[in-house]
């Protein structure tokens, strides 16, 4: 029955189809609706894919307004709220594939973020001192991770579970605790 109402539900966000098509983050947006999977090549497919996770997934709505800033857009937010528990501040470069496993609470404030980052609750990216993180591809967050200050995170890392990152982390490694450290190597 709930598929069935989001089959009737998505056909409301069709406005939000013709922002994206008018996007110049067209591509980026593609790259969040499939995560690391294999996109279509089917335009409409992609269309109503889009559609029914701007239905179904207040996050990625959140995530949708982020990347599609316009009077349109601002107008949409009016009828089709954005989730208030998950931030991303208007400054961050982020990339695409962003996995929203369950942002609840989470906060990104990066500088600037790589491709296809995993993204759990309770996690917060944050300033200290004015200065942001830089963090590169295929990171993820898991949960009540706190990533702090004018720090680089390399490619290939996963950030444990409670982990709070102050200072740099080098691709392809594990990182636990409080205060981070290498636990593993990935090869």
């Amino acid at each position: 029955m709930r598929r069935y109402f989001l089959l009737a539900y998505q056909f409301a966000f069709v406005l939000h189809g013709l922002v994206f098509v008018r996007s110049s983050q067209r591509d980026l947006i593609i790259a969040d609706v499939y995560g690391p999977n294999q996109q279509p090549s089917s335009k409409l497919k992609i269309f109503f894919d889009l559609l029914y996770k701007l239905a179904s997934d207040t996050y990625f709505r959140t995530l949708f307004y982020f990347r599609t800033r316009g009077l349109l857009s601002h107008f949409l937010r009016i009828f089709f709220p954005r989730d208030k528990r998950f931030t991303i501040d208007i400054n961050t470069r982020l990339g695409g594939g962003v996995v929203l496993a369950h942002p609840y609470s989470s906060i990104i404030n990066a500088e600037t973020i790589g491709n296809n980052l995993y993204i759990n609750q309770l996690v917060t990216i944050g300033e200290n001192n004015g200065l942001r993180p830089k963090i590169g591809n295929n990171v993820k967050l898991y949960t009540n991770a706190t990533i702090i200050g004018g720090i680089t995170i390399g490619d290939n890392v996963v950030v444990g579970a409670g982990s709070v990152v102050v200072k740099d982390v080098p691709s392809n490694c594990i990182v636990a605790g409080n205060p981070a450290t290498i636990i593993k190597s990935i090869e």
